[in-house]
């Protein structure tokens, strides 16, 4: 069973590409996981994409991809795997669909958490961490005892820059612009499953382990 998780930055896909994982026993697969192990472990694929990130700039596409099919090569994908924060465009989907129908294989799945832009900036922006211990709160839904303070250490907590109303819109409306055509794209192929991840997080997941069966 092969998934690639669709949603908005904050909707929830990485938590419920998780828990997909430990449910069907399969890989999540986490584009910025892998890089950073290529990169650690000195990989010929991990040195040539240092060399761009070393210069700020993207990874193209084909070695993107050449990475990710490198990693579900291996053993533990052979079952199926969850694809999380990649593809990222049209592009990079085209260039997986192609080399994915090399290998004689395809995904199977496409699980979109759609949640409304107004919630992620809700849900972001009550963010709160601690920058000492890395405990995470949320003013609304998980607030610390005392406001601003950690309960773990005491210390001060603070609002992420990434968490910030502004940054949470400017990184939407990048999602919007490149991300969102994947949901076209994807049930044109007739793979896309939108489930609602304005829910309880375990609703949401409910709604997923339904359609995947």
């Amino acid at each position: 069973m092969k998934i690639i998780m669709l949603g908005a930055p904050g909707a929830g896909k990485g938590t419920q590409a998780k828990m997909i994982a430990e449910k069907y026993k399969v890989p999540h697969v986490s584009t910025g996981d892998i890089f950073r192990a290529n990169i650690k472990n000195g990989t010929e694929l991990g040195k040539k994409a240092k060399e761009y990130m070393d210069k700020g700039q993207l990874v193209p596409d084909e070695l993107t991809v050449e990475i990710l099919l490198d990693r579900v090569a291996q053993e533990d994908c052979k079952n199926g795997y969850v694809l999380d924060g990649f593809p990222r465009t049209i592009p990079q989907a085209d260039v997986l669909d192609k080399e994915l129908t090399k290998l004689g294989d395809k995904v199977d799945f496409a699980i979109n958490v759609d949640v409304p832009d107004e919630n992620i900036v809700r849900r972001m922006s009550g963010r709160r961490a601690c920058l000492k211990c890395g405990a995470t709160y949320h003013i609304e839904h998980i607030p610390p005892k005392q406001e601003g303070i950690c309960d773990v250490c005491g210390s001060e907590l603070v609002q992420r820059d990434d968490d910030k109303p502004e940054t949470v819109q400017n990184r939407l409306s990048v999602y919007h612009e490149q991300t969102q055509p994947l949901i076209d794209y994807y049930n044109e192929k007739g793979i896309l499953k939108s489930v609602d991840g304005t829910k309880d997080m375990q609703d949401v997941f409910s709604e997923i382990t339904g359609i995947l069966g």
